[in-house]
């Protein structure tokens, strides 16, 4: 297949790399020092998986690539409009887009600047991160994809590109219900990112205090009351799933956010808990622990120093 990686950060890095790895056709969207290590020296991925080194890559050019078979869009939501009008070359009548952004909002967004028929959706569980230029490091053995049509059918461009992660090594599901998917690691996600950044804490921190164990519990209902708002089948034990998976986390992991906010950088504040409380607004559902997290962080969502 010829696939487009477009974002080669930590995921897309890795993914693409796996593909390109198998013999699938890759072609990597990259920017800056990144960009320039790539074509120096190819890519780098260190992982308990398997180290690899793509010696060449082809970057892309949206001049020259053509329409592709798959495109993997993997930057931060904030860019996913820009990311938009960067593919709309490589998208043809049959190619798959499949945007891979923490939160709940990407399909809708890429569909107001793309064909409605080209995007799928799709959840990346995966914890990996840019080492250096060129260099991807994946920090655990774990590394997923769930994706889907919207409309829960087994095309043939989506039974292509699970064949080819399949080939690739990369443990895949092709779902029929992928809006479910994305809400079930929404409903996870955010309420970890809101509760520890609101506490500055990580998760054993959180979970060990009264307040913010209740903090949890309370961002978590938020979010499935509103993700049941706009229709998604979750399932009735989804909640006591959730909190169950936030025990048996290791008691010093925190989430991208607290990390970023430690570090002085934008927060994906809008896209976790930020629309939790705009989509809620939207469906007529209470949703006062998210809104009193997001009142407490926007001042610092841009990247303002905490």
């Amino acid at each position: 297949m010829r696939i487009l990686i477009f974002g080669t950060g930590g995921i897309g890095g890795y993914f693409g790399a796996r593909l390109a790895a198998a013999g699938e056709e890759v072609v990597f969207a990259a920017r800056g020092a990144f960009a320039d290590a790539l074509r120096e020296s190819g890519l780098r991925v260190f992982s308990a998986q398997g180290d690899l080194h793509l010696s060449q890559v082809t970057l892309y050019d949206p001049a020259t690539a053509g329409p592709m078979d798959a495109v993997l869009v993997c930057t931060k939501m904030g860019a996913l409009e820009a990311a938009a009008a960067a593919i709309r070359p490589a998208v043809g009548p049959q190619t798959a887009v499949v945007p891979l952004q923490n939160g709940v909002e990407s399909v809708a967004l890429l569909q107001e600047h793309l064909p409605a028929q080209n995007v799928l959706g799709g959840v990346a569980y995966i914890s990996a991160h840019i080492e250096a230029p060129g260099v991807i490091r994946h920090n655990t053995r774990h590394a997923r994809l769930v994706f889907g049509e919207l409309d829960g059918q087994a095309t043939p461009r989506a039974l292509d590109l699970r064949d080819a992660l399949e080939r690739a090594g990369i443990e895949v599901e092709l779902t029929d219900d992928v809006r479910r998917a994305l809400w079930e690691k929404f409903v996870a996600l955010a309420p970890l990112a809101g509760a520890c950044s609101y506490l500055r804490s990580d998760i054993g921190g959180v979970r060990g205090d009264a307040e913010g164990r209740r903090l949890l519990h309370d961002l978590a209902a938020e979010c499935i009351a509103v993700g049941r708002a706009q229709g998604v089948d979750l399932p009735d034990d989804l909640e006591a799933r959730t909190l169950a998976r936030f025990d048996e986390l290791g008691g010093t992991v925190k989430p991208s956010m607290l990390l970023d906010l430690e570090r002085g950088k934008p927060l994906e504040l809008e896209w976790l808990t930020g629309a939790t409380v705009r989509l809620g607004e939207a469906a007529g559902v209470p949703t006062p622990a998210s809104r009193r997290v997001c009142d407490a962080l926007r001042p610092y969502a841009t990247g303002a120093a905490a």
